[in-house]
């Protein structure tokens, strides 16, 4: 009988089962060398999409539409950011891991300050309380009564309003507004476009009654007693709902008036229809404004859709000069408008 073949056997048989199998050898270092291209080109296209946002958001190129609206949106893809970081670690991607991780690391420092509260300041002012509450009362159709019950329950000194119409404006003196805020700057208006200041303390417009290419935002200077004079805006910018109404949004965020660290002390409230992500807010805030949300470790709580299908976004605001005190933060539900109020107990420097 014929001995088995040794393993380095030249015979033809032999020879045909090493190229064989050098073949399928072959073939097999083909596929994984294939299937780790698939792979790493998905892993690619699973970080790009974090890394452009990062990108834009920590540049502040916003461009134009859908951009400046899907912007709103960044703590949400900041929550996101460790699902592509998780799959480029788990397949080995060293680059891709790399990638993923500078996108997070930079969207989190974006957004996970303003849920943190801010520093105690080193002096707080020993000036009057002030109670300030903001309202898109949505085309005036907001419950007055339900709004008057938030003034008379929380002691509002100020209230902002937006999209006041000349009827909601009744309806609120109906319901016992102006006995508790007995003064006023209105400017009410048909469909969204009106707004309006209520206090408690004496106001008197600054620049008249002027209306802008897009909604009303009135400015009183308020009169407290032990106080310096402070200016209020009601602030309502224009929504970036399409590519045409860009240049509109950006162009009236740019109306209100920068803070002015050595004159009158001042403070925004309404609905800017931006959040703390876009530049053009934030450029407003680098004058010289705090988010008072942001100050209290509030600034994830989202203001608008009330009640709707979309994710929630943090778009109506007081901002306070810096000078100015941030205590406490809180947002109300107002029936009939999709806007939630937003409330701020402030305490001022000492006029």
């Amino acid at each position: 009988m014929g001995a088995e073949s040794p393993a380095g056997d030249r015979s033809p048989g032999g020879r045909v089962f090493r190229s064989a199998a050098a073949g399928v050898l072959r073939r097999s270092r083909a596929a994984d060398t294939g299937r780790r291209g698939w792979v790493t080109a998905a892993v690619a296209v699973g970080v790009l999409p974090w890394g452009a946002w990062a990108a834009v958001r920590v540049t502040g190129v916003e461009g134009g539409f859908p951009a400046v609206a899907l912007i709103a949106f960044t703590p949400y893809v900041a929550a996101t950011s460790v699902v592509p970081l998780a799959f480029a670690l788990l397949t080995r991607r060293g680059w891709a891991a790399l990638a993923a991780a500078a996108a997070a690391v930079a969207l989190f420092a974006c957004v996970l300050p303003r849920g943190l509260p801010g520093p105690e300041p080193a002096a707080a002012p020993r000036g009057p309380r002030l109670t300030v509450l903001s309202a898109n009362v949505y085309y005036g159709l907001a419950d007055p009564d339900a709004l008057v019950r938030l003034v008379r329950e929380h002691g509002v000194d100020v209230l902002s309003l937006q999209e006041l119409t000349p009827q909601s404006d009744d309806a609120l003196t109906r319901a016992g507004l102006r006995a508790l805020l007995p003064y006023d700057v209105t400017h009410a208006g048909t469909g969204p476009v009106g707004g309006a200041i209520y206090a408690a303390h004496p106001l008197k417009e600054v620049g008249g009654h002027e209306w802008n290419a897009y909604f009303a935002m009135p400015r009183a200077r308020l009169q407290l007693p032990d106080a310096a004079p402070v200016e209020i805006v009601s602030a309502h910018a224009m929504p970036p709902s399409d590519a045409q109404s860009i240049p509109g949004w950006a162009d009236s965020l740019r109306q209100l008036p920068d803070a002015r660290p050595g004159g009158d002390i001042r403070i925004l409230a309404g609905d800017f229809n931006a959040t703390l992500d876009h530049a053009e807010l934030r450029a407003l805030l680098a004058t010289g404004y705090t988010d008072a949300a942001d100050a209290t470790g509030a600034g994830w709580r989202p203001t608008w859709p009330a009640g709707g299908s979309l994710p929630g976004t943090a778009i109506d605001h007081v901002l306070v000069d810096r000078r100015v005190d941030v205590r406490h933060t809180s947002i109300h539900r107002l029936p009939d408008t999709d806007h939630h109020a937003v409330l701020a107990e402030l305490a001022l420097p000492r006029g």
